[in-house]
């Protein structure tokens, strides 16, 4: 297993302008990180940006170990879910431009007016559709844990199976789990023989007055901190990924209170500790 660091560890400082994904690249080398995770919201203009790109990660020896897209199934309207594949064909198309082997994709999550049902056929349509264009293209889907319709091990694992698709498998998010009132260590168990790609996160609760915090389904409210200084058993995640055959890339995504390079470098090696020590 290799770690790479997710530019969304970095997203308050994309979103004041304070970097850009070269920023970031070269601001990765500088971590323990053997890998970056590109997630398609942050090109500012990629016809500029593309070549600078594989220009650095050759540069500094890094390779892009997942890229994200952000797509939604759960909508009524067919021809804008029709949109949404192609969100996920054109993230496929640039993991290859990246010689990236995974795309982290999402569900969708519940809207008022909307029936379970109906929202569950849409993802599974919409992740069959993608999957078959992924898999012409020699590329993996991941799907995230995250939100109602897919929060849970149990809920990744039916959808997954529901596709039935070879280039679908999971992208498990060690710290999402807890806000669907799961245990991580034991969605990871359910999910670690169908992982195509991992987020690191971790979380604590919340103290009161701290912001920005995520809300569990039993109301409990968390925050995001440091990789092994949360609720999340680093140790014990990595020791079921490794004894279920995995052997793809960890992904740090840092949600935390803490100035995000700080807290994001320091996480990456918290990672790398936890991982020597296996």
């Amino acid at each position: 297993m290799k770690i790479a660091v997710s530019m969304w560890s970095l997203h308050r400082e994309f979103y004041a302008e304070r970097l850009d994904v070269i920023d970031f690249i070269k601001w990765a080398a500088e971590t323990d990180a053997d890998g970056v995770e590109l997630l398609d919201v942050f090109w500012k203009d990629f016809d500029t940006e593309g070549p600078k790109v594989l220009s650095a990660l050759r540069e500094f020896d890094l390779a892009v170990g997942a890229y994200a897209v952000g797509n939604n199934f759960v909508i009524p309207d067919a021809e804008a879910r029709a949109q949404q594949v192609k969100i996920i064909t054109r993230g496929v198309d640039m993991a290859k431009y990246l010689n990236a082997r995974v795309v982290r994709v999402f569900a969708g999550d519940l809207s008022e007016g909307i029936a379970f049902d109906d929202a569950r056929g849409w993802i599974v349509d919409g992740l069959r559709e993608a999957a078959a264009y992924a898999e012409d293209q020699g590329i993996t889907l991941a799907l995230e844990n995250h939100g109602l319709l897919a929060g849970k091990g149990a809920q990744v694992e039916g959808l997954i199976g529901d596709v039935g698709s070879p280039a679908l498998k999971a992208t498990i998010d060690t710290g999402n789990f807890l806000l669907v009132d799961e245990i991580p260590t034991d969605a990871v168990k359910i999910l670690a023989s169908l992982a195509g790609h991992v987020h690191f996160k971790d979380f604590r609760p919340a103290q009161t007055g701290e912001a920005p915090s995520y809300p569990a389904l039993s109301g409990e409210k968390f925050v995001g901190t440091i990789i092994g200084e949360g609720v999340v058993d680093t140790g014990k995640v990595l020791r079921i990924l490794k004894d279920s055959g995995y052997n793809g890339w960890l992904s740090v995504e840092f949600e935390g209170l803490e100035e995000e390079k700080y807290g994001a470098a320091r996480s990456i090696g918290n990672l790398a500790t936890a991982l020597a020590e296996l």
